[in-house]
């Protein structure tokens, strides 16, 4: 399934979501679980939406709604290792989001780029 999600979505590297992130219509969700957060930090700026919740805070109809989940701004998502984000994305492209991508790789290649996390 992941495989197939990748074909569908844009992949970018660390290298990209790093310059992506100068733009402030860009915001970097990250879809891993608290206890991931804790053990392995976080890319900066980044906003937390655990995975299972990823749905009904993109939902603008639910009270749920977080409004970092924004359709008129870019959205780059991340897990720990791609395979998350990307199910992630294919799911918020079929849920009418169009300007979102995943971090190919994770926190893993982020941290493999030599780029921070706190």
């Amino acid at each position: 399934m992941v495989k197939e999600a990748k074909q569908q979505i844009e992949n970018l590297t660390a290298e990209q979501v790093k310059g992506e992130l100068a733009n402030k219509e860009t915001i970097l969700i990250d879809i891993r679980e608290a206890e991931e957060l804790g053990s392995s930090g976080k890319i900066a700026g980044s906003v937390h939406s655990p995975r299972g919740l990823l749905e009904f805070y993109a939902d603008e109809t639910l009270p749920y709604h977080k409004p970092e989940f924004d359709k008129n701004k870019r959205l780059i998502l991340h897990c720990a290792s791609g395979g998350r984000s990307a199910l992630a994305v294919k799911t918020l492209r079929e849920m009418g989001y169009e300007n979102v991508a995943h971090l190919d790789g994770g926190i893993k290649a982020w941290k493999d780029a030599g780029y921070p996390t706190e």
